[in-house]
């Protein structure tokens, strides 16, 4: 196995972490995590930061969108046509068309709605957007999402900012199996080994806000999400040992004194 580039709607970037920009305690703590994590692409909820009143403190006076990759998502919309809406003023804005899309079903769990999911992604698609797609751990919706042009699937591990962890293993398995788009773990995931147990699934990425902004540390946990993103692909590709219920000696017993 190689390391292959980690590569979304043909553009290669460097880093296999995802960073989310809401939740910290100001711009100045956040873009200091971003920088720690080394990610190169931070997500950007449209309809709750400020990234065009020039009058007030915007998140571009802190992260420069010409050297981070700006993924504007639709955080906060329950309907097709409230995502639709916002990922076009994202596009008058900033001219982004590679964009994350959620659409939410409930505001006790934040489960993503596929129907709406699915209607949002065949829309926005053929306005030429690129979607990246929050969605549900269910093999057969990301296999429709793929089919109606999607870049990206994004499952959940858990509710967003849960911290959770991953919570079907085999759905992503099975999910990591019958796709060749790049498959990231989006919501819920809480630790560094939480991100180290994704990419050892296989997946190509993750993506992680709450975990880091909200740790008691987030310039720490930063940095430890960083290396663990590393340190799991790094296993992934190296090739786990078979399981066994049964012990094995580590040296055989040839020449045993």
């Amino acid at each position: 196995m190689i390391d292959n580039k980690f590569k979304i709607a043909n553009k290669i970037f460097k880093s296999r972490l995802i960073v989310g920009t809401g939740k910290y305690k100001n711009f100045s703590e956040c873009a200091k995590a971003i920088k720690t994590s080394g990610a190169d692409i931070v997500t950007v909820a449209v309809r709750r930061v400020n990234i065009s009143n020039k009058n007030k403190a915007r998140l571009m006076d802190y992260i420069d969108p010409k050297k981070i990759t700006y993924l504007p998502n639709t955080a906060g919309c329950f309907t097709a046509e409230d995502a639709i809406r916002t990922l076009r003023l994202a596009r008058e804005i900033g001219g982004w068309k590679l964009v994350k899309l959620e659409v939410l079903g409930d505001k006790r769990n934040l489960f993503p709605e596929m129907i709406e999911t699915l209607r949002s992604t065949e829309l926005l698609t053929k306005e030429g957007f690129k979607v990246m797609v929050y969605c549900n751990d269910d093999p057969l919706m990301a296999k429709r999402l793929e089919n109606a042009g999607a870049v990206a699937i994004m499952p959940l591990a858990a509710p967003i900012g849960s911290g959770l962890g991953i919570q079907n293993k085999v759905n992503i398995k099975i999910i990591r199996g019958q796709t060749k788009l790049p498959l990231i773990i989006d919501a819920g995931l809480g630790q560094a080994s939480d991100a180290s147990i994704a990419m050892e699934l296989g997946c190509d990425g993750v993506l992680i806000n709450t975990a880091i902004a909200k740790a008691k540390n987030p310039i720490q946990m930063a940095e430890a999400m960083k290396f663990a993103v590393i340190s799991g692909r790094k296993s992934y590709l190296s090739g786990r040992i078979n399981p066994n219920l049964f012990g094995a000696a580590s040296t055989t017993n040839k020449g045993i004194i």
